[in-house]
């Protein structure tokens, strides 16, 4: 492709470990690992306009993928809920991944996983926009063994995470 070329180029994916590339050979890992055959090319969508194109993030097809089952589109979208890599529409791919992730099938060590992440940055107060659906995966996954902590350590200081602690603890709790 030449400099003219690439220039008409706009790739949407992240950088770092969620590139497209970064994600196909995790994608291609976990399938090797789960002794799965590859069902998926995980190719991202594509659009042209005259001379110009854009390359959409590739997790689209992995949300795609958690929809149908696919155990290793399954663990790639609980890497993502552990991250806090920036990428491109971030706020709508991990909110898209935890909505999907709710209504799968996921290992009990998958769940732990959601658990402790959902858990820590709530009480961190960490209240990114996408929240609202981690908190909706993390009462699907359970999260008695968290209450306590949750009870203790949630920043009432902050009224974002106070709102999400109501939420988990019945709506009736109380700021101490």
């Amino acid at each position: 492709m030449s400099d003219q070329e690439s220039s008409n180029v706009t790739d949407l994916n992240g950088t770092g470990e969620w590139s497209l590339q970064r994600v196909r050979e995790r994608y291609a890992a976990y399938c090797e690992q789960l002794g799965l055959e590859t069902r998926h090319t995980l190719q991202p969508r594509e659009h042209r306009d005259g001379n110009r194109s854009w390359i959409y993030p590739v997790m689209d097809e992995v949300i795609l993928g958690i929809e149908a089952r696919d155990p290793a589109c399954i663990a790639l979208g609980v890497d993502l809920i552990e991250t806090d890599a920036f990428m491109p529409f971030g706020k709508m791919i991990k909110a898209n991944t935890a909505r999907a992730l709710r209504r799968s099938e996921l290992t009990e060590l998958q769940k732990e996983r959601i658990r402790r992440r959902v858990v820590s940055m709530l009480v961190a107060g960490i209240i990114p926009h996408e929240f609202g659906e981690y908190i909706k995966l993390l009462k699907r996954v359970g999260f008695d063994t968290y209450r306590k902590q949750i009870g203790a350590e949630t920043p009432r200081e902050n009224p974002y995470a106070m709102r999400f602690y109501r939420s988990l603890m019945g709506g009736s709790a109380k700021a101490r």
